[in-house]
């Protein structure tokens, strides 16, 4: 008990150290810059803005509380990461659900690191970090991997040595990026794993994919079912094709417009038109969780 003290003193003090605008610390080369770089900062949290680099896109409204009901209990035990921008600016490395949550519940200061980077050292170390979480998803993970490639312009082998991984698992993590993004954001949301993805990246015909894809979901197929499944596809070309009738052709107009009715979904849709122009548009939920979701999406609920 006595060290936690003796570091939030510190923290208070250093914190004090920055808010003096004579004593300005910019680089590492600057006075007393030493002392506040590596060490833990009380920094107020009204001085800290978001990482516009951040891959993370989604936070789970659900999740989120549960921190911040944590943090009000425990406080925040893992300081976030964050890089000087000017005098009381900074701005976020790692750490933003803590960051969040602790707005949430309307902490004032908040711990942390300070970094001296510039943007696309900012950027590098957010991908890594995020890169080595436990709790991001494969998709994730494959769009951060590309930004590094893209961004940073890294190559796989650079990578490999950076986040610790294979090169081949980060390989395999792109591939998964040729998807149909449907297919994608099942993925993102849990309804199929990066196993059922690297079956499915070995079908090219992306009409075929999505129809595998259902059958996944709708007979909650394995990843060994459905790499059977993927093997009797690419020795008949053909998913138990249906011949449609001819009242059941699809306008022009449906077909340019469904992609993203499938896409905000989350599911292939499915389209029937008769000769009187008149139709049926049939959304598929594969749970209580997914039905809810759609649910959400079409009430507008974010």
């Amino acid at each position: 008990m006595a060290k936690a003290t003796k570091k939030q003193a510190l923290g208070r003090g250093l914190s004090a150290l920055l808010k003096d605008p004579d004593n300005d610390i910019q680089s590492v080369q600057d006075k007393d810059a030493d002392k506040v770089i590596g060490n833990i900062v009380e920094l107020d949290i009204d001085f800290i803005e978001v990482n516009p680099f951040q891959p993370r896109t989604n936070f789970s409204e659900e999740s989120l509380r549960e921190l911040a009901s944590s943090v009000k209990e425990l406080g925040i035990i893992q300081p976030i990461t964050v890089r000087k921008l000017g005098f009381n600016q900074y701005q976020l490395v790692s750490g933003e659900r803590r960051y969040r949550a602790s707005k949430l519940i309307g902490l004032e200061t908040i711990p942390a690191y300070i970094r001296i980077a510039n943007d696309q050292e900012s950027l590098e170390m957010a991908l890594v970090e995020n890169i080595q979480r436990q709790d991001l998803d494969p998709i994730e993970i494959a769009l951060s991997y590309q930004r590094l490639i893209d961004e940073i312009n890294l190559t796989q082998e650079q990578m490999s040595d950076r986040v610790g991984k294979k090169r081949s698992t980060i390989a395999n993590y792109l591939r998964l990026l040729k998807l149909d993004p449907i297919i994608q954001t099942g993925m993102r949301d849990g309804f199929i794993s990066m196993g059922h993805g690297r079956a499915l990246i070995t079908v090219e015909d992306q009409t075929a994919q999505l129809d595998i894809y259902e059958k996944i979901l709708s007979n909650q197929l394995s990843v060994r079912n459905t790499e059977e499944l993927v093997r009797n596809y690419g020795e008949t070309k053909s998913v138990e094709p249906k011949p449609k009738k001819q009242s059941e052709t699809v306008p022009t107009y449906i077909k340019e417009g469904i992609g993203a009715f499938s896409e905000y979904f989350g599911h292939k849709i499915d389209v029937k038109v008769s000769k009187n122009g008149k139709g049926k548009i049939t959304i598929p939920f594969h749970s209580e969780e997914d039905f809810n979701r759609i649910t959400k999406l079409v009430k507008g609920a974010k």
